[in-house]
């Protein structure tokens, strides 16, 4: 299959650099720019559907933009045509290209139906969230980029990341949180070269967590060194 338009790849990469910068310098250290691109999309959804909750003025609202994804999830799958939107179609484009499986970008949208709920996350679904948010992506990332390495082995990594940006506002999730990333460091060790940027910005859940960032000289020497030991 040929590749997105130039354009359009372009347009999501600066969408992913602004609103998810972590992941997208994680992005830059994947050589093929066919497979980055891929990932980038992955990413550019998960930003999607993170808007649902968050731009609705009310939860019916929010469950028709999820709704929405879900139903582009249908055109993809079942072969037919997709939506004219810009991660939709690079989406579909990355599902056909790797023949990645529909399960865990389903349960990407299903997670999302939790932050609706006015009640905050206790610890267990905070977990369950972030597992099935980033940690989800980062399975799929390393479909794209390592067919042969074990999905799951960035996927805790992710999921801390994610849940570190919660820690910072509610401290009561830290220990969920450290042992989160503690699996997750453990685990992607087993990561290739290849598919290790699927993983590597949970170099900065730690930093998250106590409420800094990933901008600046620092932050692009801390995950270059990941990169370059294959450790988080």
């Amino acid at each position: 299959m040929a590749s997105a338009p130039a354009s359009d790849s372009e347009d999501l990469d600066a969408l992913v650099r602004r609103v998810d910068p972590d992941r997208w310098l994680s992005s830059r250290f994947i050589a093929d720019p066919d497979r980055r691109a891929d990932v980038v999309a992955l990413y550019a959804y998960d930003h999607e559907l993170a808007r649902a909750p968050r731009v609705a003025s009310n939860s019916l609202l929010g469950e028709i933009r999820l709704t929405w994804w879900r139903e582009a999830l249908d055109e993809i799958f079942e072969d037919r045509p997709v939506r004219h939107h810009p991660a939709a179609q690079a989406l579909a484009a990355a599902v056909r290209r790797w023949d990645l499986r529909r399960a865990p970008l389903e349960a990407m949208i299903d997670a999302r139906y939790r932050e609706l709920a006015p009640e905050p996350m206790d610890a267990p679904e905070a977990r369950a969230w972030a597992c099935d948010t980033a940690g989800r992506a980062a399975e799929l990332a390393v479909a794209i980029l390592d067919p042969q390495a074990e999905p799951q082995a960035a996927a805790a990594a992710a999921a801390a990341w994610m849940l570190a940006r919660r820690v910072a506002e509610r401290p009561e999730l830290k220990p969920a949180f450290d042992e989160l990333l503690a699996v997750g460091r453990r685990r992607a060790r087993r990561l290739s070269a290849a598919a290790f940027p699927a993983a590597a910005h949970a170099v900065f859940a730690a930093p998250r967590a106590a409420g800094g960032s990933s901008e600046g000289l620092g932050g692009r020497l801390r995950i270059t060194l990941a990169v370059a030991r294959g450790r988080i």
